[in-house]
Formats: structure tokens, sequence, C-alpha cells
């Protein structure tokens, strides 16, 4: 598979697979509200390279670095380049210096800040985005010996993936109420947390409370109405199943390990939920 060229908490790599299967059969256009590091895309991408898509996400800082890999490869390339071999000619002291230096800058341009934005999660503790009140990128430096901070053949794959995509930073709502039938949606939200303490609210300045997650349904409800076939993921949480199982959709649970954790113990499977509509749209999902 094409890999995504960002680290990702909560990214689908391993679960990009199920959900390319199960993509319905004649699907027109590809959607996605909340691309993250886009896994679920590119993995599409390497067995339906045609497809059209829209990739959204309520993060402009990475819609904006998606947009620079699409359309400014090579100076991207070339400044990430220039940032790799800084980096990595220093000691753990100045590294950590350098570090802390980029994450306070603001270049002026969509290709310098794309730099920095690729440049500081590949450096960053755990691969995490995280901002503060003020929009900030506020997660500290990692402690990797060998980062890889350009990759120039998953850049170009990337790259090439992204040229039939269209790319927007908007409310998942927005982007929902755009597809039409013959689309195929992919929701993978902030999850609901498990406990009061799991809660990560640092991904934009908004919170994703039980709000969002109440319009996310209601979308999800409104899509099928619409005959839009749609997929979403979520965690395995009693509030989630009963939003989706009460309304009559599918709902199967599977077992998802956590790649970016500090805690080895925690990287352990957990369930999580996989939730469609292809029966109440009345199309049948593609043979794997």
């Amino acid at each position: 598979m094409t890999r995504p060229f960002l680290k990702w908490a909560g990214g689908k790599a391993k679960l990009a697979p199920t959900i390319v299967a199960a993509a319905p059969v004649g699907m027109k256009r590809y959607v996605e509200p909340f691309v993250g590091a886009g896994a679920v895309f590119f993995a599409l991408n390497d067995v339906r390279p045609k497809t059209p898509a829209i990739l959204s996400d309520a993060n402009p800082d990475l819609i904006e670095t998606f947009s620079a890999l699409r359309d400014s490869l090579d100076d991207l390339t070339e400044l990430l380049r220039k940032l790799s071999n800084d980096y990595l000619a220093r000691d753990q002291l100045e590294r950590r210096k350098l570090y802390y230096a980029i994450r306070a800058s603001t270049p002026p341009g969509a290709i310098g800040r794309s730099a920095r934005f690729i440049f500081l999660n590949k450096t960053c503790y755990n691969g995490l985005f995280r901002v503060n009140a003020g929009g900030g990128f506020n997660v500290p430096h990692g402690r990797y010996k060998h980062p890889r901070i350009i990759d120039e053949e998953v850049l170009r794959n990337c790259s090439t993936a992204l040229q039939r995509a269209e790319l927007r930073s908007a409310d998942f709502s927005a982007v929902c109420t755009e597809a039409e039938p013959g689309d195929f949606v992919y929701l993978d939200p902030p999850y609901h947390p498990l406990t009061a303490t799991a809660n990560f609210t640092g991904y934009t300045r908004a919170d994703f409370g039980q709000d969002d997650q109440l319009r996310l349904r209601d979308a999800f409800e409104h899509l099928t109405r619409r005959g839009v076939a749609a997929m979403l993921s979520n965690s395995d949480h009693a509030f989630i199943a009963g939003l989706y199982g009460s309304a009559g959709f599918r709902i199967e649970q599977v077992s998802m390990s956590r790649a970016i954790n500090s805690r080895g113990s925690a990287r352990a499977p957990i369930p999580e939920l996989l939730i469609d509509n292809f029966e109440r749209v009345g199309l049948r999902p593609a043979e794997g």
C-alpha cells in the first residue's frame, strides 16, 4: 500500500484494507471529511487509482500541507531535505533547541509552513498533533535517535495519489451535504472517549464532544436517506453503539492496536466499531 507521509494518532493504516475491500461496487467518488493522515484514501488509490476524491479536515494546517504536497512536491521536498540534514547533524541538545525554534516560527509561505508541519510531525513527542487555545502547536520534542524526517519515495507516491483529490478544510457536515448517490463516504471522527480521562480535545481549537457525535449521527442518517453509501469508525462505547444500532445501521466490532502511544502496554489491541449503512441504502459491498 501507499504509506501515509505523516504519523498520526488514530491513523487507519491497519484498518484501511478492510474499509477498501468493503467499498461499494460502482463507487464514483470517494469522500472523507476527517482525512487525518489519509491512510484509507492512499490504500483506496492503490486499487482504484482513477477514483476522484474529496478530502477534508477541520485542521487547516493539515490541508495546507496536503495541498503543498500535491501541487509543489519538488519545492517541498527540497526544503524538507534541508531541515532534515540540519537536524540530523546535531547532537540531542542542539536538536532540541532547533525543534523549539522551528515550533515557535511561522514561515511566511505555504511551502515553508508545510515543511514545518511535516518536520514537527516527525520529530515531536509520539507523533501527536495538539494545539493550545490560541491555535499554536504545543507538543514537546521527541527523543528519536534516527527520525525519518523525509522519505522521498513516500512523498512522491502520495503526491501522485493526491492529483485526483479536491482538498478543503471544512466542518464534516458541509462535506457530507455535498455527497451524492454513487459516492462512498468514510468518516473517522475524533473518537468518543472510553473514560473521562481519555478525552483528547487538542486537535483543533474547538473540542469534538458529545453534541458533535450527535451531529455526526444526524449527518450519517441524512446520507442514508439520500441513498449515499457511508461507513464510520468510532470507539466501542455504549453511547456510540446506541446511537447507530437503534437506527438500524450494521455495527461490526473490530480489533485495533494503537501504534502511537508512549507505553507499549497501551498499544495492545482494543475493540472499535465499524458502522455502515449499506443495507439501508440497498447497496452491496465489494467482494474482498
